[in-house]
């Protein structure tokens, strides 16, 4: 879960989210948002990508205004921030507006360390938002989701939630959410085995299993009833991608013991154990292709397509044959 640092104040001047995990990233600036609409309902937000912060970009969203209106500025991947904005972005640091609340996204790494540390330097408000790739973390993850719900549940439960789910912390909170709204009383393992027995066999992540171990027809059945179970396509879409990158880091890497694995690659344990199962039948070109089939499903899913469902069919039934083109 997202830890607080510095100051507590969502409407502090300068917000700085630090992290790569995209759900702890978008409640971030939600928490700002919520807080400035609160006091302003008419707050105006804006929310820009890094290429869309151009120097001098900066000083016009936080130019003095004839309305006095109170604003939200988002800036998502900082570190990517021109040497130019940088410096902009460096001064505004040191003379804030009043009524605006700045927010700095910012993966965390050696790539844009200045802003990082300029921010950091100039008493940001601090909300790290780390990457969860330990199942111990996720758990945390899901029990603090069920404590902010004001809601019991036991070890036994949210441990079943993650083993039914899976590392999709999107999905994770969803099911949390669902289930607190649709059970009185302690929420144990019965009722999560109830839940998503079975549901779990179509989440995305199952359909991306699936795919990459080339079985098409399976993977199509847990597609469809993701779909109708109301899984984001977008979530399945991502499902596909690591699935597929997984297939071709550990293709590329050097042989080894799945705890050393682990370390070089980023990923746990048991998941170089299933990859490594999954690996059979891929080529470095089917790895390729499959790449390029998921990147036209994300395009098609986000509205370059007009029909999001037959986006998804499609790169299911390019990965499944892609996981099979080394098998003769």
């Amino acid at each position: 879960m997202a830890k607080k640092t510095a100051q507590d104040d969502p409407l502090s001047p300068v917000t700085l989210a630090v992290g790569q995990e995209d759900l702890l990233l978008d409640r971030a600036v939600q928490e700002v948002v919520a807080a400035a609409r609160a006091a302003d309902a008419d707050t105006d937000v804006r929310d820009l990508t890094s290429d869309q912060l151009q120097p001098g970009t900066l000083n016009e969203l936080t130019s003095p205004s004839l309305f006095a209106e109170r604003k939200v500025v988002v800036v998502r991947n900082a570190q990517d921030l021109s040497a130019d904005t940088i410096k902009d972005v460096k001064t505004y640091l040191g003379s804030p507006a009043e009524e605006i609340t700045l927010v700095l996204l910012h993966a965390g790494g050696a790539k844009g360390k200045g802003l990082l540390d300029a921010a950091r330097k100039a008493g940001a408000r601090e909300v790290a938002c780390p990457k969860m790739t330990k199942a111990a973390d996720r758990l945390g993850f899901v029990r603090s989701e069920f404590r902010v719900l004001a809601r019991s549940a036991t070890p036994e439960a949210c441990q079943a939630l993650v083993d039914s789910i899976g590392s999709d912390l999107r999905e994770l909170a969803s099911a949390v959410t669902q289930l607190t709204a649709d059970v009185e009383g302690t929420i144990d393992e019965a009722v999560v085995a109830r839940y998503y027995t079975g549901r779990a066999e179509a989440s995305s992540f199952t359909v991306a299993d699936r795919a990459v171990e080339g079985r098409a027809a399976e993977a199509l059945e847990a597609l469809r009833w993701s779909l109708s179970t109301g899984v984001a396509p977008v979530l399945i879409t991502s499902a596909l991608a690591q699935g597929v990158r997984a297939i071709g880091k550990l293709s590329s890497a050097r042989g080894g013991r799945p705890a050393d694995l682990a370390r070089e690659l980023g990923m746990p344990p048991w998941k170089i154990d299933r990859v490594r199962q999954q690996m059979r039948g891929w080529t470095p070109d089917g790895v390729s292709v499959a790449l390029r089939a998921v990147a036209e499903a994300d395009a098609g899913v986000k509205g370059g397509g007009d029909d999001p469902e037959y986006a998804l069919e499609k790169a299911v039934v390019t990965i499944a044959r892609a996981a099979r083109s080394g098998r003769g």
